[in-house]
């Protein structure tokens, strides 16, 4: 249901239907101890952010995508069907636990950082950078996982290690194009999709959905920037960006900048960082992007609003089914 987001490792996307829910709630394989545990909620993102220069502010798009609590609970639901088809191939296999890694926004808008970064707390601690709990592991799932048990779990053959000529060899990289699985395993056929596939059948997950709305919001953010009043609030950032001695057309420009040296949090980054800040407030920047991309939004619900009434009653009917898995 979520998009995931941010990530261009073939093997990666190959397997995202194993990470149930691209964009989120998968955590490292955990065995049968961990699974008895509550998971910690205590680095969850919350629905609408609670601190930066974007508290309290939720777009109105984000209430066609589920909550992260809500992307758990059907992350946990793919989890227990998928495990439980596996078995009827005589596999017995660790999945992510939904919950156990969380992401650092609740859903695809990422309204933390759509229009740069927004905390300045956090800025002072790790610049462009995240703090490493809130920092997703890209680790690859078919890591743990024999070449049958992926060609069940997906459908597709593990793919092989394939390093560039006269590359050096490095752990995690795969090339080519997956293959299809083999048609059956252990005298039974395999799924389409493989038991990740057959698992959003049965929850009805209509993964077109998330992509339907993750498009109408990119569609209010370009449409929102040439606008007069945001483009008013980026001069006169970029000047008070200028004022500070640095140069930058826009926040994005900002960040890239800020990750040109490393990872976004040394020292020259937590100073730009504190200076686009101090700018984005000083200006009001945010405060009238939101705004005017509000509007946008608005508009955009009202000429697609059969559609995204559709959307979101399949998104009650998918948590309702999660819920009903035992």
């Amino acid at each position: 249901m979520h998009v995931l987001r941010r990530t261009t490792v073939a093997t990666t996307v190959m397997l995202a239907a194993i990470s149930l829910g691209a964009c989120s709630s998968s955590g490292s394989a955990s065995g049968p101890a961990e699974d008895k545990a509550p998971v910690d909620r205590a680095n969850w993102p919350a629905e609408v952010p609670t601190s930066g220069l974007v508290k309290g502010l939720e777009l109105p798009l984000e209430s066609y995508l589920p909550s992260y609590a809500d992307q758990v609970v059907v992350d946990t639901a793919l989890r227990t069907l998928q495990t439980r088809c596996m078995s009827e191939y005589g596999l017995t296999v660790d999945l992510p636990r939904p919950g156990a890694n969380p992401p650092p926004y609740s859903n695809a808008l990422s309204i933390e950082r759509r229009y740069g970064i927004s905390d300045r707390a956090q800025a002072q601690k790790y610049g462009y950078g995240l703090p490493k709990e809130l920092t997703r592991s890209l680790e690859p799932v078919e890591k743990g996982l024999s070449g049958v048990e992926v060609e069940v779990l997906t459908g597709q053959k593990k793919p092989e290690f394939v390093p560039p000529k006269g590359a050096k060899v490095s752990v995690g990289r795969f090339g080519g194009v997956p293959e299809p699985a083999r048609a059956e395993y252990n005298g039974k056929k395999l799924h389409e999709g493989g038991c990740a596939g057959w698992s959003k059948r049965r929850l009805k997950v209509n993964e077109g959905d998330a992509g339907f709305v993750s498009h109408l919001a990119s569609t209010s953010l370009s449409e929102s920037r040439p606008l007069k009043p945001v483009e008013k609030a980026l001069k006169s950032w970029s000047a008070c960006m200028k004022g500070k001695g640095r140069k930058a057309a826009d926040p994005y420009r900002a960040m890239e900048q800020g990750y040109a040296d490393g990872d976004g949090t040394t020292k020259n980054a937590i100073e730009l960082a504190l200076d686009d800040i101090d700018c984005k407030e000083q200006t009001r920047l945010i405060e009238v992007w939101f705004k005017e991309e509000s509007a946008v939004q608005k508009r955009l619900i009202e000429e697609n609003k059969d559609q995204l009434a559709a959307v979101k009653k399949r998104m009650g009917e998918v948590l309702a089914a999660a819920k009903a898995v035992k």
